[in-house]
């Protein structure tokens, strides 16, 4: 791009003077770029967009896009950010290194990148720990300086807002505290808006950083922010233990993703922040879809959303042991720190050997059903008894809500009812002579009064026996052509042997809209396969408002 054409970039960038008053706090999500390099994430240009849109959806202040000049794909981002993006909440960030040594900011062609990204804001990293600036940059600790106060002010001057990233600070500031202040001040006199505090090796404690952030606060009077790395665990502690000693500005990762163990996760410190510090960060309403927000982003960057992850996981705030239920069932508050509605997650009663009536009577109002009240008294302890029983013959209802919510409408029927019975079933696995093996079923059902004897083949005796079960329902019951099986799990149970044991399968299928599981044991693989199969097509044929006949 030629110097009048960056230039113009520069003019026309949206928000490029500093405000007049600093912001509250600043939440700065490095999601495309810090997060973007946990193993096992690789994200294309239309990932990075769609992450995008949801981060500015939910309301962060600042989007940093990645390295514009250092590879294409991120210089193919901000273009199209530009043109495809109207960001309603953030601005874009691009992030890059100060000048290198011996040159001068304007004549730098990363320098020169980051203008012409047309970001509004940039980030750059600079050196804070001598060790890095002798044995790293390669030069001394004067030109460092030199370096920082140069890039800040003529980014400054092409009228852009400046973050300043203290690589490795809190391992710098325990070596040489006095430098690692003077690049602070360094880049704070120069005009850069925040100076963040960089935990890069992610092994600093919260009472350290806490007390740290306090010192440098003091000696400097610079806007401070905190990057926090996971690797003690403690990122999103120290990255509140920051806000605690006076920091104003955060930076996070959706969903803690980032290289290594991952950097401070952005949900639960926009959530402590908001819901236990009392301070907003974020737009009316955007907290309750927080939870959606990191699962959605778990599905653009292709990994299971993390169950156990607080304030958004599917089980932060499931409840599982009886003496829980019991206090729940009075008041939700005895057991939940926060209500789950706030973060748009909702709670869950789990159902096991270890239930109680409690826990029955929640799963079942969860459910639809009321079994509430002294008649229903013998009813809940059956119920009880029968999921103790089966959970001691290896079946797992905590994992399989479907086939929990069958066995609750047969104990509330009295009897076992279904859309078809099941005379019997066979596979065959056939080794053939070229090295190819085949696999096929049949099954024999009744389906309202019908005889019906179906085949199927599949790349498995199991994928066989599903084949032919929807081949012989399907006429009968056409919704099934829209359910389809997305998870099968196999496992042996412990204390038992080798090829002889128990086998669990849970069986994960999907309408389209939502996921539900349903569970099968026995001591063969396939028979264990079916029943979790029959479950979860009867559950399917429930959900689409059918009612049982057989």
């Amino acid at each position: 791009m030629t110097t009048e054409a960056s230039d113009t970039a520069a003019d026309t960038a949206p928000d490029a003077a500093p405000p007049p008053e600093r912001e509250a706090l600043h939440v700065f999500d490095t999601t495309l770029r810090d997060g973007a390099q946990r193993e096992g994430i690789n994200l294309t240009v239309a990932d990075k967009l769609a992450i995008a849109r949801f981060l500015d959806e939910f309301g962060v202040g600042f989007i940093e896009g990645g390295w514009p000049g250092a590879n294409p794909r991120d210089t193919e981002f901000f273009e199209r950010a530009r043109r495809e993006i109207d960001f309603r909440h953030a601005k874009l960030v691009a992030f890059g290194a100060t000048r290198k040594a011996g040159a001068t900011a304007a004549g730098d062609p990363q320098v020169r990148a980051l203008l012409d990204s047309g970001a509004p804001v940039v980030c750059v990293v600079a050196k804070s720990h001598d060790a890095h600036v002798a044995q790293a940059l390669r030069t001394t600790l004067e030109e460092n300086l030199a370096m920082v106060r140069d890039t800040v002010a003529h980014l400054r001057e092409q009228g852009r807002r400046v973050f300043v990233d203290c690589e490795h600070f809190f391992d710098g500031y325990t070596a040489n505290p006095e430098y690692a202040k003077e690049v602070v001040r360094t880049a704070y006199t120069a005009g850069a808006e925040v100076v963040v505090l960089c935990d890069t090796n992610g092994g600093m404690l919260p009472a350290q950083v806490q007390a740290v952030v306090r010192t440098v606060l003091a000696d400097t009077g610079a806007r401070l922010g905190i990057h926090a790395q996971d690797d003690t665990g403690c990122a999103v502690a120290n990255t509140l233990a920051a806000v605690d000693g006076g920091a104003t500005h955060v930076q996070c990762t959706a969903n803690g993703y980032g290289e290594r163990v991952g950097n401070a996760n952005l949900f639960p410190v926009v959530a402590a922040l908001e819901l236990k510090y009392g301070r907003r960060v974020l737009p009316e309403g955007a907290l309750k879809e927080m939870t959606r927000i990191s699962h959605a982003i778990a599905e653009v960057v292709n990994l299971t959303p993390a169950t156990h992850q607080p304030y958004v996981g599917i089980s932060a705030f499931a409840h599982k042991a009886g003496l829980h239920a019991s206090a729940i069932k009075v008041n939700p508050d005895l057991y939940q720190h926060i209500d789950p509605e706030l973060v748009g997650n909702s709670m869950r009663m789990l159902v096991s050997d270890m239930a109680g009536r409690a826990s029955v009577e929640l799963k079942g109002k969860e459910l639809g059903y009321d079994l509430s009240g002294s008649g229903n008294r013998e009813l809940v302890g059956r119920i009880v008894e029968r999921v103790k029983e089966r959970e001691l013959q290896g079946y797992t209802y905590e994992a399989a809500d479907a086939s929990f919510e069958l066995l609750l409408r047969d104990e509330v029927q009295g009897r076992s009812r279904r859309f078809f019975r099941l005379e019997g079933w066979r596979t065959i696995t056939d080794q053939r002579t070229d090295g190819t093996v085949a696999n096929e079923a049949i099954v024999r059902l009744r389906v309202k009064g019908e005889r019906i004897v179906a085949a199927g083949e599949g790349n498995g005796p199991v994928n066989a026996l599903d084949r032919a079960l929807r081949s012989g329902l399907e006429r009968h019951f056409p919704q099934l052509a829209r359910l389809q099986l997305v998870d099968y799990k196999v496992r042996i149970l412990e204390g038992t042997q080798g090829t002889s044991s128990t086998t669990r399968v849970l069986v994960t299928t999907s309408d389209g809209t939502e996921e539900w599981s349903t569970v099968g044991v026995a001591g063969n693989v396939i028979a264990a396969s079916w029943q979790a199969l029959d479950d979860a097509y009867t559950y399917g044929l429930v959900r689409a408002g059918l009612e049982p006949s057989e």
